[in-house]
């Protein structure tokens, strides 16, 4: 599975293949997992895929949640001049704060996050992405329905994006209330896909390069009690058809899993075993400065199979 991904890439970065010059009828993607502060991991994953130039080889970027972040900098080509917001303690500090629940406000603020950092302190370059000819999908969580929502239809505008970007991270209970867009509401991809796997396979994926933010041997627990029941209340309030994929996130995860295994041609990145176990609201610098680091040499060695010839011009 693993050597059909890489024989692609190599076949596209010999022939100088980009969106809409393809010699092939494949359609390779990139998935981004999500997990908030895990989202470091694949924040490093996708600036091995900037280095290498491997971006307009693929066909699509898929994110989940964190995920969708990492893909609108590495769409906008600033994934690595980036970086360095995982250890801003400006930047971290003003995103996450669990001292805001004392006063009853968003744990993680995303509105911050994306309606300032992404314009004042860091700009994004939206045009870029917005005119960039790899797709770029950022996936959310429908409110009412608990099913994953394709959010690429927003992806026409400045504020569209934002107001995507703000849907696919927006955590249950910590980011506050959802997003709405269009009349709808979301919260967080990662409550229905935290791979986006379903989706990209249903809009007929032919080929994968997943960066993930778990290990391998991590293993994804149930809600605790006490999670029950505090989350059942808030989804009762904000997200009623929600709670279910939320409370069977098990059964789901084991689902994108299997999906990823049987798929005939995919390649998964993942953190290596041993490498630090990253809450969702993780500040400390130093731990997220190595989580960055440790994604950035496995997607560089998982990718190395696919650069070891010379491009060459059509």
């Amino acid at each position: 599975m693993t050597d059909a991904v890489l024989q692609l890439l190599r076949d596209r970065r010999q022939h100088g293949s980009t969106p809409g010059h393809r010699r092939d009828d494949a359609r390779l993607v990139l998935l981004i997992e999500g997990g908030s502060s895990r989202g470091a991991y694949s924040s490093g994953m996708t600036i091995a895929i900037e280095r290498l130039g491997l971006l307009p080889l693929f066909d699509a970027v898929y994110g989940s949640s964190a995920g969708a972040l990492n893909g609108a900098w590495l769409l906008c080509g600033q994934a690595e001049s980036t970086i360095h917001a995982w250890w801003d303690p400006i930047i971290m500090r003003g995103t996450i704060d669990p001292r805001r629940a004392l006063r009853r406000r968003p744990v993680v603020d995303t509105r911050f996050l994306v309606h300032t950092v992404y314009t004042e302190i860091l700009p994004m370059r939206f045009p870029e992405l917005l005119g960039n000819p790899v797709e770029f999908h950022p996936i959310a969580t429908d409110a009412l329905t608990g099913q994953a929502v394709d959010l690429h239809a927003q992806v026409r505008d400045q504020a569209g994006l934002q107001a995507a970007l703000r849907a696919s991270t927006a955590m249950p209970f910590l980011a506050g209330a959802p997003v709405e867009i269009d009349g709808r509401r979301y919260v967080d991809a990662g409550v229905s896909e935290t791979v986006c796997v379903p989706t990209a396979v249903a809009q007929k994926a032919t080929h994968i390069v997943a960066l993930r933010t778990r290990r391998a041997d991590e293993v994804v627990l149930p809600p605790s009690r006490v999670e029950r029941l505090v989350m059942s209340r808030w989804f009762a309030r904000q997200a009623p058809g929600a709670l279910e994929p939320w409370l069977n996130r098990v059964a789901l995860r084991a689902a994108e899993e299997e999906l990823l295994a049987s798929h005939p041609a995919t390649l998964q990145i993942r953190p290596p075993n041993g490498s630090a176990r990253i809450g969702r609201t993780e500040r400390r610098p130093a731990l997220l400065r190595a989580a960055v680091e440790a994604g950035r040499v496995a997607a560089s060695d998982g990718l190395a199979g696919c650069v070891d010839e010379p491009l060459m011009a059509d």
